[in-house]
Parts: C-alpha cells; sequence; structure tokens
C-alpha cells in the first residue's frame, strides 16, 4: 500500500533540495578552488549529495552525517569569521532550517530505526549552533565598547555671541557641526517630537539625472531658518514655526546628462551696521541686501538675496545673478556645478564647484575664485592647473581645462585669514597617463589659500597620482586641540575617502599626527603610472587588513559563494590596488570611508564624532572599442548623469565602469557592518567606542529591522548636551546617541531617505533639531521634500 502523498512530498522535497543544494555547492566550490579559494563548499556538495542518496533510501544514517555537517560548517565558520554573527547567518542559515526540516515528524518518519541516533546528534548540533549564533548576536567584535572620560570643558576658541544660531553651512565657517546648546540632553532626548514639517513641493522632474539628491543643512540666522531644495529653489522660513516667508526660484533648466541636481546649503553675510543691529526696529532700519543669502545653483550661477525680502541685491552681478561660466574654457550647462555652499568672508566669497567625473579630457576648469560679496567684481583666481595659478584670462582667453576642483564646502579661520579647500582629482578620475605635474600638483589634498589674495599658503597631498577618485570629500573642520603635554595646538582635520583623517597644523600644513609614506600595489594599465608609496595617517579608520575571501557575505551560502568566486577573480592586492582590464576590487571604495558628510567636533571637550563606511567598488577599464567610441556622438553633451555605470572618459586610451561590489541578488559582497559611529578622543587621537548604525528596513525585501550597519550619505551633528544626531543611513530615519557611549537613544521615522546632515538652533527659548528628509537617487533612498523640525514637548 503506497504511502501517504503528503509523505512522498516530503520525501521529494527532501530529496530536491539536497541534490539542488549539492550540485550548486559542488560545481561552485570546483570553480572557487580554482579560482584560489576555500575548499568547503565542495566537501560540504559531496556531503548534501550523499545526504540526498540516503534520504532516497530511507537511511537513518542520512541524519548523522547531516549533524556531521552541520557541526564541521560551524568550525569552519567560526574559524573563519570568529564570532560575527552576520558574518556566521549566511555559513549556517539554510543548513540550520533544512536541519529542524529533517526533523519534523512527518520528514523524521520516513528514516528507518538508525535515525534514531543521528537526531540525537543533529538536535545537539543545532542547539550547539543556536547558541554560538546567540553568543554572536550580544557580543559583536566588530564594536566597540568604551566611555569617553569626564574631563572638564576646554572652552572653544572658535566660540561665538550667538549660541542659538547656526549661521553657516558647518555652524560656524570652522565646520565643527557643533551646537554649545544644552536644552536637548541625555535624558530627555527620547522625548523628542515633530514640532514642524515644511514640504518644498521640489520633487524629481522627467528630465532630472539620477543622481537627484536633497542633501541641504540649513542655516539659522535671527528668527529665520534658510535653505535651499535640490533644485536650488531657496527658502526663507519662520524659524519657530516653519511657516514660509518667502521664496525664490532660479529657474535651473535641468536635464539627464547633469551628473548631479543638488544643494548642500547656502552662505549668509551682514554688514558690520546689520551685525550691530540687535532690535527689530534698528533690522528694518537697514538698506537692503545688508544681510544677505548667497545661493549656488547648478547651471554655473550665484545669486544673492536679500534675506529679510528675497529680493535679489541689484549690486552684486548682474541684478543679484553673477555668472560663474565667465572665462571658463567649457560652458556646456551642468559640466561646472556649484553643489557646496560657498565662504564667506566680511569682503570676499570664495567659491569652487564640481566638475562632471569621468567624462572627457575637455571639461570646465575647477578654478576657485574670490569674487567681492557686494559686487560680485572677480578680485582673485586660483586655478590649479595652470602654470600661473593667480593668472586671470582676458576676455579672449579661459581658464585651464580639467582643472583640480573642489566640489565639498570649505572651511576658513578668520583670524589666519585662511581657506581651506579639500580637493578633487583632474579628470577623467581612473586613468592618469596624460595628466601633467601642473595637473596633479594641487591634486587629491587639502589646499590652503589667503582668503584676501588667493595666494598660496600651503598645499597638503593625501593622494599622489590618484588614480581611484580618492579625494578630499569633505569640509575640513578648524579646532584648537590641547595635547598630554597642555600645548595648544591650532589644527585642521580633513576627513578622506580612503579612511585616513588627516590632522595638519593648519597654519604650515605640517602634519601633527604622522602619516608616513608607506609602499603601495604597483602595475598600472597600460599607458599609465602608479606612485611607488602613498601617505598613511595614523589616525584612520582605514581596513587594519586586505580583505580576503573568508570576507565574503550573503544572505544565504549561495549567493556567498558566488562573491566568492567573484572577489578571487579580481584584481585586489590591498588599498591603492591600481585600476585594471580584468577588473578591479577598490576598498575602501569609490564612495569612499568618508563622503561630504565630514566630522562633527565637539571643540569644548575635544571629541569628534565621525561615521565611517565600508562598501567596496569594482572599477574595471574598458580600451576603446566598438560600443566605446572615442568621442561622444553628439556635439555639446553634457556628462553622464550619473557617478556610477558606464563612464567613458573620453580623451584617454580606456572608459571604466563604476559600481558598488555586490552579489547576484544585489547585495553588497563584503560582510557587514557597511557602516559605524564612533568617537575619537582628540587629545590622545584614540578611538573610544565604535557601534553599527542602521537596518535593513528598506533595502531588504521583507521589511525587519535587524541592526547590520549601514552605509550612509550625510554627516553627524553633535551638541553640548552630550547628544549628536545623524541620519544619512540607508533606512529613513533620524537618530540621538550618546556621545559619552555611543548608545542609542532616541529615533525617528522619517517620511523619505535623511541623506542629508542635521542641524540645531534656538528660537523663542526652545531647541529645535532639523533634518532634510529628501531621499537620494542613486544611493536608491525614498525620495520626498520634507523639512522636519523636532524638540521637546511644552511644559
Amino acid at each position: 500500500m503506497k504511502r501517504a502523498s503528503p509523505s512522498n512530498l516530503a520525501r521529494w522535497l527532501s530529496i530536491l533540495f539536497a541534490v539542488l543544494s549539492g550540485m550548486y555547492l559542488l560545481v561552485g566550490g570546483g570553480w572557487l578552488v580554482a579560482v584560489g579559494g576555500s575548499p568547503y563548499y565542495v566537501m560540504a556538495g559531496i556531503a548534501l549529495l550523499a545526504i540526498a542518496w540516503l534520504i532516497a533510501r530511507g537511511n537513518g544514517l542520512a541524519l548523522s552525517l547531516y549533524a556531521l555537517l552541520l557541526i564541521g560548517t560551524l568550525i569552519w565558520a567560526v574559524v573563519e569569521a570568529g564570532f560575527d554573527f552576520w558574518a556566521l547567518a549566511p555559513r549556517t542559515d539554510i543548513l540550520v532550517l533544512f536541519g529542524i526540516w529533517l526533523l519534523l515528524p512527518f520528514v523524521y518518519r520516513l528514516f528507518d530505526a538508525s535515525a534514531r541516533r543521528g537526531a540525537v546528534a543533529l538536535v545537539v548540533c543545532l542547539v550547539l549552533t543556536g547558541i554560538t549564533l546567540a553568543y554572536a548576536a550580544f557580543n559583536d567584535p566588530q564594536e566597540l565598547n568604551g566611555t569617553v572620560a569626564a574631563t572638564a570643558p576646554t572652552p572653544s576658541a572658535q566660540a561665538d555671541s550667538q549660541p542659538g544660531d547656526w549661521t553657516a553651512y558647518g555652524r560656524t565657517q570652522a565646520g565643527t557641526r557643533y551646537s554649545p546648546l544644552t536644552q536637548i540632553n541625555q535624558q530627555n532626548v527620547k522625548d523628542l517630537q515633530v514640532a514642524w514639517t515644511f514640504e518644498t513641493g521640489d520633487k524629481k522632474g522627467p528630465n532630472d539625472p539620477i543622481e537627484i539628491t536633497d542633501e541641504v543643512t540649513p542655516i539659522k540666522v535671527g528668527d529665520m531658518l534658510y535653505l535651499c531644495s535640490p533644485h536650488q529653489i531657496l527658502f526663507a522660513l519662520d524659524a519657530a514655526t516653519g511657516k514660509e516667508k518667502w521664496r525664490f526660484d532660479p529657474r535651473l533648466k535641468a536635464d539627464p546628462s547633469f551628473q548631479h541636481v543638488t544643494c548642500r546649503g547656502v552662505s549668509y553675510h551682514e554688514t558690520q551696521a546689520a551685525a550691530a543691529a540687535k532690535d527689530a526696529a534698528a533690522r528694518q532700519a537697514l538698506p537692503a541686501c545688508a544681510r544677505r543669502v548667497i545661493l549656488p545653483v547648478n547651471d554655473g550661477h550665484l545669486f544673492e538675496l536679500d534675506a529679510a525680502t528675497g529680493q535679489r541685491c541689484a549690486g552684486f552681478g548682474n541684478n543679484g545673478d553673477l555668472d560663474l561660466q565667465h572665462l571658463q574654457p567649457v560652458k556646456t550647462a551642468g559640466q561646472y556645478e556649484p553643489t557646496s555652499p560657498p565662504v564667506v568672508t566680511d569682503k570676499i566669497i570664495v567659491i569652487a564647484g564640481s566638475v562632471t567625473d569621468n567624462y572627457s579630457t575637455h571639461e570646465p576648469s575647477g578654478v576657485i575664485r574670490g569674487f567681492d560679496v557686494e559686487t560680485g567684481k572677480l578680485v582673485w583666481a586660483f586655478d590649479p592647473g595652470s602654470d600661473t595659478p593667480n593668472a586671470i584670462p582676458d576676455d579672449q582667453h579661459a581658464f585651464t581645462l580639467n582643472s583640480p576642483n573642489s566640489w565639498a564646502p570649505s572651511a576658513y579661520d578668520a583670524k589666519l585669514d585662511l581657506v581651506y579647500l579639500p580637493m578633487g582629482v583632474t579628470t577623467p578620475d581612473i586613468w592618469g597617463g596624460n595628466r601633467t605635474p601642473q595637473d596633479e600638483r594641487y591634486a587629491s589634498g587639502l589646499l590652503a589659500l589667503h582668503a584676501s589674495t588667493g595666494k598660496l599658503a600651503w598645499f597638503y597631498q593625501t593622494v599622489h597620482h590618484d588614480l581611484w577618485d580618492m579625494d578630499l570629500p569633505a569640509q575640513p573642520t578648524i579646532a584648537d586641540i590641547t595635547d598630554r603635554n597642555g600645548n595648544v595646538i591650532p589644527a585642521i582635520y580633513a576627513p578622506a575617502k580612503t579612511g585616513n583623517i588627516f590632522v595638519l597644523d593648519r597654519r604650515t600644513g605640517t602634519p601633527i599626527v604622522p602619516a608616513p609614506e608607506q609602499p603601495v600595489p604597483q602595475g598600472a594599465a597600460q599607458g599609465d603610472r602608479v606612485s611607488p608609496t602613498q601617505p598613511f595617517s595614523q589616525l584612520t579608520f582605514r581596513p587594519t587588513k586586505n580583505l580576503t575571501g573568508a570576507d565574503m557575505w550573503g544572505a544565504t551560502m549561495y549567493d556567498q559563494l558566488a562573491c566568492r568566486v567573484i572577489f578571487h577573480r579580481l584584481r585586489y592586492e590591498g588599498t591603492f590596488t591600481p585600476p585594471s582590464e580584468q577588473g578591479t576590487l577598490v576598498f575602501p571604495g569609490n564612495l569612499g570611508m568618508f563622503e561630504w558628510g565630514g566630522l562633527a567636533v565637539d571643540t569644548d571637550r575635544q571629541l569628534a564624532i565621525a561615521n565611517p563606511i565600508a562598501l567596496p567598488f569594482v572599477s574595471r577599464l574598458i580600451r576603446r572599442g566598438p560600443g566605446n567610441p572615442e568621442q561622444p556622438a553628439a556635439s555639446g553633451q553634457g556628462g553622464t548623469g550619473t557617478e556610477v555605470g558606464i563612464q567613458p572618459q573620453y580623451g584617454v586610451p580606456f572608459g571604466v565602469t563604476l559600481n558598488p561590489f555586490l552579489s547576484p541578488v544585489g547585495l553588497p559582497c563584503k560582510q557587514p557592518a557597511w557602516g559605524y559611529v564612533a568617537a575619537i578622543d582628540l587629545k590622545t587621537n584614540q578611538v573610544v567606542w565604535k557601534k553599527r548604525i542602521g537596518t535593513v528596513r528598506d533595502s531588504a525585501p521583507v521589511p525587519l529591522p535587524f541592526k547590520m550597519g549601514m552605509p550612509m550619505l550625510g554627516g553627524p551633528m553633535t551638541t553640548a548636551g552630550h547628544v549628536f544626531f545623524i541620519g544619512a543611513t540607508a533606512d529613513n530615519y533620524l537618530r540621538a546617541f550618546s556621545t559619552d557611549t555611543g548608545d542609542e537613544l532616541w529615533h525617528a521615522r522619517l517620511p523619505a531617505g535623511g541623506q542629508a546632515t542635521p542641524m540645531t538652533y534656538e528660537a523663542n527659548g526652545k531647541q529645535f533639531v532639523v533634518i532634510a528628509a529628501g531621499g537620494h537617487g542613486s544611493f536608491g533612498t525614498k525620495l520626498g521634500d520634507y523639512v522636519i523640525a523636532y524638540a521637546l514637548p511644552n511644559k
């Protein structure tokens, strides 16, 4: 008599799983062994095929052999990955589930009497695996637990007379992102609630590129909040209520060739008379544009608006509009884009801009310019690719093609009259065989210029002959630090994509924290070269060891095996492995361990908050030929409209593809964490604590809030209340953490991605925390148009 159909189904499902899994692991594992990887998968595949045969015969030895496979896998996993839950999970998850399946009554009764001993062994192995995973879940080896030592605050040299304001992108032009406000603190931050929400109405349009982003950090001056939306519409809001006072639309005409449509912020300037006007009557008596807001626009324009009314400042440029394309060698809209707010001194606007990455050798100049803040007259220029950087061309000439550019926000020390610019590299970024010494003299490093004259003060290069787009991506931070001997050091902190934080004397550019030159991998693509050494700061979050096959990851053993095969087929010899036609694993990746969010530095306690990320990329050089032409098909075409995928690099022998290192199912191939928050004691340059941040709630097919440590775009903001705030992660949250321990104290669900740096201010006696929640196109978070303020409830 035939057995009941459920038993037959259970038998065939069990055999099918074991056969298909065994064949996949055997074939894929054989491929992995052939490229130099672990033999585990071959052995596991053989074991599963043997188990399938035993199941088909109803032989209870199947359970004994499966128990042996499970415990062997657990031992192998711990030896490879240690007690890291998210590293152990994909090595064991499928096997644990199938082991439980085999013990279910309707499956277990398929076996003969010899199954009893195997079942006991399998239960023991499952329990041991569960205990190991539970231990790993509560003892994360990637996290560092510690507590910031309680010390007396050191009065900040950058302290100001407006503690309730946030007058520049980094609160002040020192770029600290630190507020002295204390109303919100570690004890009450859990009570924060939405105070007001403002919707800009500025959303992605049909002609926008993929890379449309809402990265703005508002500024607050007096009773007004100023911010720009992705299309550079400028809004003035009542700081206490979020009600709109006025708006200005520059009518940006973006198209899909623009590499960016974004606005990180605006700048502010006021005359001495305006600064002295303390009451409403005195402010109303001020002439027009005594207080002004400066707005950069992605089509190469700079506007000045009266801060009170939003009217154009008629005496600036052409009725408030300054054409930054003047004297540019290429004037195609979107190829030169000022995406970050300029530095503004008492007399000069210092502005630089982004140029299209990896497009061609015929692109605009990355020239840095100083304009009179009231008239818009060009006062000075610093053209980094020119033989004579300070020379200003006449109307029959132009600045230098493809000069290195500075796209991230700059910092300013008023006492030294020095502006500090994080520099990028001459385009195209991923091949440098045609670059001249002038092209690279001021590339990929920190440039200090005299703000009044544009004359060079010093330059410190952080990457030599940059072939990885490893520019300085963030606003540097100015802080006076007291060392262990009581000496006050005028420092500047420059976080780099490489994970290094370069700490320099801001007067001279001399390293304070050593950054010795170290040998790096050699062997450039044909026609190119590689610098024999690179500087490696001793204050760093860069990887302490090279990646190996054991660092590859997946949701299951199947995609983890695929990632291992892909990894071993790529060229990878550690940090600064040169680009190749084979395909190079770039880690730290092209996105960088640090991006434009920068550091938040509590200058009173001499403590820095950082949010490094760890997401490898893959670059692959593509020779010219079919499908990869020498020149664009249409003359006058702009950029690529994206920073990932195929990049043409017209004018050099190779195009390039740039993509995150992902598995065939779209998950990162490197095991998590991919993002952290951490605290650095700046007196000792030691990391005090480091914690994973972010969940897969908005990334996984099933919205589960697993804390894995997510990639980020955006930065932290910290306060004297010993609390710091950060959005940035690939899940839609704003979070608050203790600066003392790194413990999460509060979070709020955002209606869209929070790829912006938050800020804080005081209005009518109440402290607010504000973040733009508008998402990020290429980062893949939900787009929106929200600006949200949080505050404590009224007593």
